[in-house]
């Protein structure tokens, strides 16, 4: 029993160092960017970055958005449907429903009479708006 602890350790340590020299084979193939000499390679170089940035910003930006932001996004949106969004509502038909319902139905009588308050002024106000435009719509033909 005592060899297989042993036997792991000495594989996690194999594995430890070949990612280790892994790694750092391929930091070794990137190439390397050498100083400009004089001003005006440093400007062509400076125009040359600026015009790779206009072409690869927006295809990069859009990778990470859909990548790496979108998901953490949709992730809390789900944790939120799951865990949170259940207590809400569940409260929302035991506590507000029922005391919006209620109040309701005392303010009905109320607003219907104001329903019809509104509809007689609008009976009144049409003829006056309608000769109105009838008006204005002769004074337009002369």
């Amino acid at each position: 029993m005592s060899t297989r602890p042993n036997s792991l350790y000495h594989i996690l340590i194999i594995l430890s160092i070949s990612g280790l020299l892994l790694s750092s084979f391929c930091f070794a193939q990137q190439p390397k960017i050498k100083s400009p000499e004089t001003l005006e390679e440093a400007k062509e170089m400076g125009i040359k970055a600026g015009k790779e940035v206009k072409e690869k910003l927006p295809g990069i930006l859009e990778k990470i958005w859909e990548e790496e932001v979108l998901p953490v996004w949709q992730k809390m949106y789900n944790w939120f449907m799951i865990n949170i969004w259940p207590k809400i509502e569940s409260w929302f038909k035991r506590e507000v429903k029922p005391r919006a319902k209620e109040e309701i139905e005392k303010r009905k009588p109320m607003i219907e009479e104001e329903f019809q308050k509104e509809k007689e002024e609008l009976k009144k106000e049409i003829p006056e708006v309608t000769k109105s435009l009838w008006e204005r719509f002769k004074e337009l033909i002369k």
